[in-house]
């Protein structure tokens, strides 16, 4: 018997399992002598009073539903008149959310899903979403390599491929990673649908309910998401201006003994930082006295617009300590979804058994296409082309910021990446500044969702340079910097002040 009870809502909670329980029978889902859970189970189970399910029952047994009968508990009456009851008159509306795991039901972000789906709308302008300009797809060189594939090899682009992946596409990432400074044969290398697949397997094949994950903090949503869908408790550790703070991390690696550390060290996921090499190798340095296991997520490194090519926490580990991520997503194609982790033989088997109970492999005909790409030439000078163009965006975005500055704005500069992160001015209600631009037509990313704690990161917003065309940018941040002036003109009336409200943004 599963009910479920609000106890938020004004309903008082005896009314709810009353109804519940009443609706349950009348469905005809409990059938006469049905024994029900004693009050003290109950009551354990939904964690009310025991006093609370008594008044429940009382009431349904004065409704002629229940009976009591010492010895036995209490039943589902054997009542000819309920026996008689249609149940398709009484049937109720299926309560979905009874039926979710308890993790799941936890995890209500669904912030990431709602940016994307807000994206491409005819009148809307995104700065919210981490997503690829299309306008600089290699379209045209993709369509010559894919007919020539077809043609070559087009049989075996639709049939099934390894759950390992494409083992020419494996090849070629080796050869890839070895421009960075990763040193991995095609076997520690397995092909993912976006990097984000790869958080998703860590949860999976490591964690437990009440496993500690160490993050950044701002960092990557769905990150955060993933770990606590996993059952895990995420704990933040603060970010300097040359990446995390290592005494707060000592301090809870002492504390919590975690399973694990998540960083985006290049061109970090909400706030452009780099962490510096002296930074990288005393993380490491912690890794190694702790035994703590680090994920690297590496979406944006080759996204980079004054060259700073600083090695990757998987090139400095002599040891094994890093999963290494990265994606095509934010380089090529974002709906193309094919992604990558570098790791040690044993975990890469594992995250195989797991790709094969889930999707069983990554799209064929897209591991050919890449493959083929990166073999021809190809990347160099794509990766190329999108930082020119990023850059170009980037000073737009940052020349309109600095114009605004006297309205309390700060931001920092990204050197490489795809986002800006920005401060608030002081007294901005980030409920009523979200609502504003909705009206507008614009969309941003506001800070708390890059929080493990959502109510953390409320005077914060990040802003996507790459997606929108000059024009849009143009238009967008300055109705953006309209919004934040004419709040702050509104700060001394009498406006109820809504940021104890951190649900999902309105994009």
């Amino acid at each position: 018997m599963r009910i479920s009870i609000d106890k938020k809502s004004s309903i008082p909670i005896y009314v709810q399992i009353k109804n519940e329980i009443r609706n349950i029978i009348y469905s005809g889902m409990l059938p006469s002598n049905f024994l029900l859970p004693s009050e003290r189970k109950l009551a354990e189970e939904l964690n009310v009073s025991r006093s609370t399910v008594i008044s429940a029952y009382e009431e349904l047994k004065s409704l002629g539903l229940l009976e009591s009968h010492k010895g036995k508990g209490t039943i589902v009456a054997n009542n000819t008149k309920n026996k008689q009851l249609s149940i398709r008159n009484h049937t109720v509306p299926l309560s979905w959310y009874q039926f979710f795991d308890s993790n799941v039901s936890s995890a209500n972000n669904h912030d990431i899903v709602d940016i994307i789906n807000s994206v491409g709308g005819e009148k809307n302008i995104s700065f919210s979403a981490g997503i690829a300009d299309p306008i600089l797809h290699p379209l045209k060189d993709i369509v010559k390599l894919q007919k020539d594939l077809w043609k070559n090899c087009g049989n075996d682009m639709l049939a099934y491929i390894s759950s390992y992946g494409y083992y020419p596409l494996r090849e070629s990432l080796s050869r890839l990673l070895k421009s960075r400074n990763i040193s991995v044969s095609p076997k520690e290398i397995m092909i993912l649908s976006g990097s984000m697949q790869g958080i998703d397997f860590i949860g999976r094949a490591f964690l437990s309910k009440g496993d500690v994950v160490i993050v950044e903090e701002p960092t990557f949503m769905s990150a955060i998401e993933l770990f606590k869908l996993s059952g895990a408790k995420v704990i933040g550790v603060p970010m300097e201006n040359d990446g995390i703070n290592l005494d707060v991390l000592e301090i809870l690696l002492n504390k919590y003994k975690p399973k694990f550390l998540y960083t985006v060290p290049t061109f970090q996921n909400p706030t452009s930082i780099v962490m510096s090499l002296e930074k990288r190798y005393k993380l490491l340095n912690l890794a190694y006295k702790y035994q703590l296991p680090i994920i690297e997520d590496d979406p944006y490194s080759e996204i980079n617009y004054e060259n700073i090519y600083l090695p990757s926490l998987k090139a400095l580990d002599t040891y094994g300590y890093v999963i290494y991520l990265s994606t095509f997503s934010k380089t090529m194609f974002s709906g193309m979804r094919v992604g990558w982790t570098a790791a040690p033989a044993q975990v890469i088997k594992k995250f195989a058994l797991l790709k094969q109970m889930t999707d069983l492999h990554v799209n064929t005909a897209s591991q050919y296409i890449l493959d083929k790409f990166l073999r021809e030439g190809l990347y160099e000078n794509h990766i190329k082309l999108i930082c020119k163009e990023y850059m170009n965006k980037r000073d737009l975005m940052l020349k309109i910021l600095e114009k605004n500055k006297s309205l309390g704005i700060s931001f920092n500069l990204p050197k490489g990446g795809y986002y800006i992160w920005c401060k608030l001015p002081e007294n901005i209600s980030q409920t009523q500044l979200l609502l504003k631009c909705s009206k507008e037509g614009v969309s941003y990313a506001p800070g708390n969702v890059f929080y493990p704690e959502g109510s953390d990161g409320k005077s914060y917003m990040r802003l996507n340079y790459t997606f929108e065309n000059a024009k849009n940018i143009s238009i967008g941040l300055n109705k953006l910097m309209k919004a934040i002036a004419e709040l702050l003109q509104n700060t001394n009336s009498s406006t109820v002040n809504q940021d104890n409200y951190f649900g999902k943004p309105i994009i």
